[in-house]
Formats: structure tokens, sequence, C-alpha cells
């Protein structure tokens, strides 16, 4: 295999498997795989990903940096954000359909598609007919993956022709064995018992599949001849059979050998052996048996390390066995077939030159199969993994998550005829809290950008606007905010920031709704709404005006709201010149909620206004924001809800709000949307990842479960109610982000998109 020159050394590898003390083989590949690397390539920082079945987890070792629930689609969702946020040059995932969750293991697929790394898979089953889901399962599995590890040549024969994989992909690699020096066994039987003995073995996890009764059938006619044999059954019962069914397999095979009168001659070990012990074992047994049920296996570790620590092997003919004990390393007997076994052991315990020569020739390939042959391939396979996805594609910016699908369920059901109830105990919308202006028009701006992808609902659409109709007082000109869920108003009338909101979404209504009905009625309500603003003090309302005039212009120019747009934003930034220094270019003295949409108004006033200086402050504002709500590890940390950021103090940690993930991401949209400049894009990727579990929790909001988002972050939890304002930050940052960034293949964000210009050369002010 020729080395590629790689792009920049490799310096960190994330192994993706089972690990022990988890008990199955692919637990153990996975510890033996890192653990040679490591030593290999003192250098390389070779880690694990470990894959867990029960809740509990298990006792790992330092060397498993991120566990993952198999069930859980949360789970692979922080698994992802872990690894694309932790400087890793290369994943390695270690492949069987059975240890991740999904049918046929597809929730596996949800890390990989968020990847933003070269991924090398090691498949340790390749199906000569798989069924249906699996066959899709890994038609994805090989396409996301860059290169395809493989033990066996039969293995890349049936990717190639089962699953269309080009060769050129495909990378063939022994199964690891540890070095383990040619002894003569008798040096070792003592240790276990066996001395004066003919010791056959077979190791591994029990399960039925395994075929180890038909060895112990074979042992009458072979005591016969050789009476002073023994053979060992060195295993637990694997952990999924042992659960569902006991030790049933165990205990018919100890029946069995009752039965048939060789119950001294069977030695049971029903236990998890350390590598040292299986080692040791290995080197005291003469002949090593396989004698498993199924052809379709394609790789064994158990028959690996036999075959390469100089062991005599019989077999079945199952894939692997075929290959691996080709050209006279070994010997095959047909299935479920007592007397072959029987025939052959004899033979062989009966020509001992017969047994020596099979030793030999099984040593001899043992050599290329040790753990530091292995690892050396490995790391070519990772290096040309690199090197050609860096060819294929381009290499991502940083923080690409991977973009959910849009899930509206828990905002239908927060939902009622009256509007939008704005609290949940849980997911379960709480009546007690009642209605407000304020979740309801955020729903309707959700459902305004929704409706260029005809992804609105328009039965949600109506009542959204009818509520914000029904909160409108003619006689005030303004809005109402709480409504309790017998339907009375408790106020009358809403603070100013709720008036701004309202007009908003009444503005981004007007400007991109086509529906003649809701148009007019958002352009009656807009403009009889509009008047009042010009008295509020608030810079977060003018902030909520400005940015709904600048939607609803997208209908037309129209004099008055001109004028006042013209009017609020020179306040805003006159707020911004007068506060504002270049250590702090803020327009007040401290930072509280909903910052980012200050400098948004700011930047979308400035452009329609032509004003450049506008434009300037907005931008600087926004990247000083992105700085100081960036944590130390890289991810977003918004400013906390219990005490804010007073200027020259400490920033709250917590609570961290959605509405904070959601203005940063719509920010920085309209950032990149006004000047062309990528750099706005991971960070509008990186305030989306905060979402998914990239935060100082670790801990994912969004829930793909119930289509709802937490409610925030508190010191030690995410507050698990997911109420409407929350639910919908994360759906408007969804949608936000979907007509931002282009998607080459579904729901992935690989790479940095290009601005699209408009008629007149500049940036295009919507990507849809």
């Amino acid at each position: 295999m020729k080395l590629p020159l790689p792009l920049a050394p490799l310096e960190r590898v994330a192994v993706i498997g089972n690990h022990t003390p988890r008990q199955c083989g692919i637990a153990t590949f996975t510890g033996d795989l890192t653990a040679a690397i490591a030593q290999r390539y003192p250098a390389l920082d070779c880690f694990t990903v470990a894959m867990n079945d029960r809740s509990e987890g298990y006792h790992y070792p330092p060397s498993v940096r991120w566990q993952v629930q198999a069930d859980s689609l949360e789970s692979y969702h922080r698994a992802a954000a872990f690894l694309n946020n932790s400087s890793v040059d290369i994943v390695c995932l270690q492949h069987e359909y059975g240890i991740f969750g999904g049918s046929a293991g597809s929730h596996i697929l949800t890390l990989l598609r968020a990847l933003r790394l070269p991924i090398v898979t090691t498949l340790h089953t390749i199906l000569r007919t798989p069924t249906p889901e699996q066959c899709t399962v890994m038609a994805e599995l090989t396409r996301l993956s860059d290169r395809l590890v493989v033990m066996s040549q039969r293995g890349a024969q049936f990717l190639q022709e089962v699953h269309g994989v080009s060769p050129d992909k495909i990378d063939i690699i022994h199964h690891g064995i540890p070095s383990v020096p040619t002894v003569s066994s008798e040096h070792y039987k003592a240790q276990f018992g066996l001395t004066g003995k003919h010791a056959l073995l077979t190791f591994g996890l029990l399960s039925p599949d395994k075929g180890i009764e038909n060895v112990i059938a074979a042992l009458p006619e072979i005591l016969k001849r050789f009476p002073e044999t023994v053979y060992v059954v060195l295993g637990a019962t694997h952990p999924h059979i042992l659960k569902q069914h006991g030790e049933v397999y165990r205990e018919s095979l100890e029946a069995l050998a009752e039965r048939l009168g060789v119950r001294e001659s069977v030695q049971f070990h029903n236990h998890f052996v350390p590598q040292e012990t299986l080692t040791q074992l290995l080197r005291a047994a003469d002949i090593y048996i396989t004698p498993y049920l199924k052809p379709e296996q394609i790789t064994s570790g158990t028959l690996a390390y036999a075959v390469g620590s100089g062991k005599a092997v019989i077999s079945t003919p199952y894939y692997y066995a075929e290959e691996l004990l080709a050209d006279g390393r070994g010997v095959l007997v047909p299935w479920r077939d007592p007397a072959a076994i029987a025939t052959e052991v004899c033979a062989l315990l009966g020509e001992p030159e017969r047994l020596a020569a099979l030793q030999q020739r099984a040593a001899q390939l043992g050599e290329e199969m040790t753990w530091p042959a292995v690892a050396e391939r490995y790391r070519v396979s990772f290096e040309r993994a690199r090197v050609e996805r860096s060819e294929r594609r381009p290499i991502p910016s940083p923080l690409a998550p991977l973009l959910p699908e849009l899930n509206l369920s828990h905002l239908r059901l927060m939902s009622d005829d009256t509007g939008l109830i704005q609290h949940a105990s849980y997911n379960v919308p709480n009546a007690d809290e009642g209605y407000c202006v304020d979740d309801n028009v955020r729903a309707l701006l959700l459902m305004a950008h929704l409706e260029a992808s005809e992804q609105s609902d328009a039965l949600l659409t109506t009542r959204y606007l009818a509520f914000i109709h029904h909160a409108f007082n003619p006689e005030t000109g303004r809005f109402r905010n709480f409504l309790s869920y017998n339907r009375h108003w408790l106020e009358a009338q809403g603070s100013e920031d709720s008036h701004g909101r309202s007009l908003w979404a009444l503005g981004t209504m007007l400007g991109r709704t086509r529906n003649a009905g809701w148009q007019a009625l958002s352009h009656d309500l807009f403009h009889a709404a509009l008047p009042v603003v010009e008295v509020f003090t608030s810079p977060r309302a003018w902030a909520y005006t400005l940015l709904g005039m600048d939607e609803a212009l997208e209908r037309g120019p129209c004099a008055e709201t001109q004028r006042l747009r013209d009017t609020l934003a020179r306040r805003l930034l006159a707020q911004f010149q007068h506060n504002g220094s270049p250590e702090w270019p803020w327009l007040e003295q401290s930072l509280t909620y909903a910052n980012a949409r200050l400098p948004q108004a700011l930047i979308v006033s400035g452009r329609r206004m032509q004003h450049p200086e506008m434009v300037q402050i907005g931008l600087a504002a926004l990247e000083w924001l992105t700085t100081v709500q960036r944590a130390p590890e890289g991810w977003f940390s918004p400013i906390g809800s219990e005490g804010f950021y007073p200027r020259g103090q400490t920033p709250a940690l917590f609570d961290q709000q959605p509405i904070e993930a959601c203005g940063m991401i719509s920010a920085c949209r309209t950032a990149f949307e006004a000047t062309g400049d990528p750099r706005w894009l991971p960070e509008a990727r990186r305030a989306f990842a905060w979402f998914l579990g990239l935060n100082t929790l670790q801990q994912a909001l969004y829930d793909p479960a119930t289509g709802g988002c937490a409610d925030g972050l508190h010191p030690d939890r995410h507050n698990k109610n997911q109420g409407a304002e929350s639910t919908l930050s994360f759906l408007q940052a969804l949608v936000e982000l979907q007509t931002l960034l282009p998607q080459p293949e579904p729901r992935l964000l690989y790479c940095i998109p290009h601005v699209l210009p408009a008629h007149d050369g500049t940036p295009s002010r919507r990507s849809h």
C-alpha cells in the first residue's frame, strides 16, 4: 500500500466502538487497536468513544473520553459535537450492526452525517445476503466513510459485489493479535492442570451459533484413541444471550457431556479472561477448534488469535476460516459433523510431524498479524483518508452540526383553538399559565419564514394571527400581552418589548406571505400599531420594530414607515455611539437579554438606509458579542439571565436561554448577507450546536423525540420543561440556518457556502 503525503502531521485519532470492560469481541478489538496505535506512535493521541448498551455504562479506562447511549439519538448528536470540537484528525469507526441503536444500527449514521472529519470504518460483519434495512444502512455507511477496512479478501469481494463499493476505497488489514513467541505447549500446561494431556481449545463468548456441541459429540471417538484428551471451553455466555435466555446453552452443553460420558474430559471456564491468561492458555493448547454454524462470519478474532499464535486449527468452513486456513495453515471440516471433527483431531494427534507443520505455517502468517504491524497499516489508511478527503471536497469550517429534520409536533401540541400556550410542564402544555402575545408573535414569525419553503401550517398561522388581532386594542394602539386560559386579559397593555415583537412578526408576515387575507390583516395591524413606537424608550423595542419594518418594506416603499425607521435607527445608533468604547462597543452599560437583536437591527437598517457607519457599528458590536459569548473551550456560551453582564464585572454563566442562541444565529445570518464574509457562518453553526449539546453542561436541549426544546441551562442540569419560547427559538434557529447554508447532501453541513450575488453585484439579502 503506497503511503501518500499527509496534509499535516497526524495528531489525534478517535476510535468509536465498544470497549472493555464491556464483554464482546469488538470491545476487546477496540481496546487492543487503540493501545497498539498509542504504543506504536507515542506522539499520537488515540482515544475511544465507547458505545453503551446499558444506561449505567461501564467503568472505563482513561482512554475512553466520551460515551454514547446506543438507543439515544440525542447521545449521537452530542458525540458528534464533541468530536467536531476536539481537534480530531480522523475518526475510526468499528462497525457491527448490533451495537448501535435503530433499525439495523441506523443510529450511527446520525453521528457520521454530522462529522466534519475523515472517517475510516472497520467492517466486522459484511453479509452476502443482507436484509433491506441492513443494505440501506451499509450503503449510507460506505458512502459516508472515506476508507473501509476489511479483514479478508472475501469481505472486500462482498463489498464490491453486494454493495457496489469501489476496490480503491477498500483496505485489507488483518485482525490484530498479540505477539506470542513460539514456545512448547508443555511449558504452559502445568498452570492449567493439563500436564500430560492433549489439549483442545475453543474460546470466546458463548452463544448457540458457536457449534460447541459438535466437538463434545466428537469426544467419545477421540477418547477411544487418545484417552488423555481434554476439551477446554473458555468464555462467559454472551451478555445479550445471558440477559434473554440465561445459561440455557451452557447447561445444555454440560448435560450433553454428561449424557455422552465425557464430562470429566470437558473443562468449562465461565468467565471473561484477561489478555495475558488467554495468551497463556493458547500456548498450552495443542489444537484450536472453531466449530461455528454460520458461513457468513467474515471475521473472527478468536481464529485470528489462534492462527497468529501458531496453533494447529480445525474449523468449519465459514468465510474467514476458508481464507485464513488456506495453503495448509489449518484443516476444514463439514458443518455439524462430529465424526469429521473426531477424524481430524485423531489424525493430527497421531501425526506429530503434520501437527508441527500446520503450526509452523500458521505462525508465519501470524508475523503479519501482530498489533504493531496492524497499527502501521491503520496509520497508512488514516493518512490516505485524510488526503483523499482533502482532494474530494474542501475541509469544512468548524462546528458544522447536523441539521435535524423540522419537527412541529410539540408546537402543534402547545397550540389550541385560542392560540399558543406559553409554558409546559416537561413536554405537556401547562394550561394554568395561559397565553401571551410574545409567544404567538414568535410563532407567527416562524410561520412567515416557513411559507417560502412550503413547510408552514395554514391552520396554525391563522390561529396565531387571530390571537394577535384579538390582542390589539385600537383605542390605545397597543397590544395586550398575557391572556388567562379562560380568555381574560390580565393587563391593559403589554410591555414596549412585547409591542415591538408584535410589529416584527406582523412586518415579516406582511413582507413575505402570499396569502391575500394574511397579508391584508398583517398590513392593517402593522400600520395601526406602528405610530405609538415613536414615543417608546426601550432600545430592544426599537430593534424589534426595525426588524419588522425592514421586512415590511420588502412589500414596497412606504413614506411613513421609512420616516419612523430612520428615526428609530438613528436613536439606536446614538445609543451605541454614546455608551460604546473600543473595549465595550455596546449601547448600554450591561449585556442583558436578546442581545444579538440590537446589532442585527443596526445592520439591516443601515443597509436599507445606505448608512455605512451604522452597518459597521452593528458589525463591530456583533463581532464583540461573539467573543463575549464564546467559552474558552470554543462553544457558544450566552450571557446568563441570573445577573447578566454589568460592565466591569464577570458575566453570569447561568441560566442560559435558547433565545440567545436563536438571536445569534439570526444576527450572524444578517451579517453574512450584508458582507459576504464567511467568518460569520462558523459563529452561526457554533450557536446552533449549543442546542445539540455543545455547551457548558454538554447536555442537549433539543429533544428530537418530541420536537421540543428545554427551557434553558441551569448550573447543574437543563430545564426539562419544553415551553413555547424555547421551542420556537430552536425552530427559528433551524429554519434560518437551513436558508443560510446550502446542503449538498441531506441535512449535512460540509463546507462554507459561496455568496450568491444579487443583480446589482451586492450579496443577496435572502438565500432561500
